[in-house]
This record gives structure tokens, sequence and C-alpha cells, in this order.
């Protein structure tokens, strides 16, 4: 199979690498000049320099004769809309999106995208499941108050790269609960640097949420 993923993100690399050694054909597309010349190095031809969702990159990766397009960008605008013109314009089997805001799935499957995957979920659920004893707040609670969960993935020129967390000035009552990185999930202490391709789950107040992103997102 020939699959392209769209992102070269630490979701997008190591699905890649794996894919690649299952003995598949895989193609990442990644914008960022920076990111595309460090995977370069590694991977050659196997990784293209380009935005995913334009009409001529696509053509030039090969959109056309692609089984399988995989969205991973951070951005779900973009995943959208990559996805979609993989299924309208290139007739695509099939098209896979990761969503970063767990809202976004139902308009996903709504407009036609064949599957979505939320870290946010997963990490939910996996919570949900494993904590008992009263000692944590099962997570379902947060549905009835005002916590939401945020999923935000650190890209190489974020400002908290390579900083500690104790040295943040995250909004009031936020939390810090995970970092996701090289496909494990960690627990985080005040001593925990951010590497790049981190994804960091984090609690706040719904009204603090964007703020909560401008800490870790480049400007």
């Amino acid at each position: 199979m020939y699959i392209i993923i769209v992102g070269a993100g630490n979701v997008g690399y190591y699905l890649g690498k794996a894919l690649d050694s299952a003995g598949h054909e895989v193609l990442l597309l990644e914008k960022d000049r920076y990111r595309y010349r460090t995977l370069s190095e590694e991977l050659g031809e196997m990784v293209m320099q380009g935005d995913g969702c334009q009409a001529d990159i696509q053509r030039e990766a090969g959109f056309g004769r692609a089984d399988a397009v995989v969205a991973v960008t951070g951005s779900d605008d973009d995943n959208l809309v990559v996805c979609q013109m993989a299924k309208i314009e290139f007739n695509i089997p099939r098209a896979i999106s990761r969503v970063n805001d767990p809202r976004n799935e139902k308009l996903f499957k709504k407009l036609g995208i064949d599957a979505t995957v939320s870290a946010t979920k997963i990490i939910y659920n996996l919570i949900e499941q494993e904590v008992g004893g009263g000692e944590v707040i099962p997570l379902a609670a947060l549905n009835r108050g005002n916590i939401e969960i945020v999923d935000v993935e650190i890209g190489v020129r974020s400002p908290v790269l390579t900083r500690e967390i104790r040295t943040l000035a995250l909004p009031p009552e936020a939390l810090i609960i995970s970092v996701i990185r090289d496909g494990h999930a960690l627990l985080p202490g005040a001593d925990t640097r951010f590497e790049a391709g981190d994804s960091v789950i984090a609690l706040v107040n719904a009204d603090q949420e964007h703020a909560l992103r401008d800490i870790f997102e480049e400007g």
C-alpha cells in the first residue's frame, strides 16, 4: 500500500517508521522547513516538504495513486481539509484524521472522514478505567463542570521548549496531567522538561483554554 502521512511531528514520524517497517510505501509530508530538513537527513526521500492542504503539493506527493491518507497535524482545520480533498478530489479509498479537539469528531465523521483518532479521548478513557479508591475524581465528572481537557503538541519553536514545568505561568487551577513522548505517556513532575514532538495533556477551566494554549504554541 502507498500511504501518505500529512504532518511529520511526533505522531507522524513514528507512524511513518512503523508503516515503513511493515513493508508499506510511505511518504511523510511536512510543511515546516526546519522539521523537514531534520527528518530528511534520517529518512531521505521518505519525507517531502510542502503544505498538505495545497492541491499542487498533493499532486506532487502522489495523492492520485495513494491507497490511504493520514492527516496528523496539530490543526484540526488542516486535517479536515486534507482528508476532504483526498476523498473528493483524488478519490482516495481511505482518509484518516487525527482530531486534536474531541468536540470535532462528530463533524469529521459527518463530513465523510473514514476514521478519526483523538489522543485526548484515548487518554480520557484510560484514566477513567484506571482510577480507583477515590483518589482521583473520574474524568466523566468533568463533563458536568467547567473543565476542558486540552491536548497541545510542542513544536520546534514552542516557547516552552526545554523549559521545566515549574517555570511556566499556567492559568489558575490548570493542571498538566500527562506528557506523551515517543509513544509513551509520562506522569510529569515539576522538573519535567518539554521536548519537540511532545503532546501535553492538561486540564483547565474552559474560559482559560486559549490562555493555556498561548503558553505552549508558537507565536
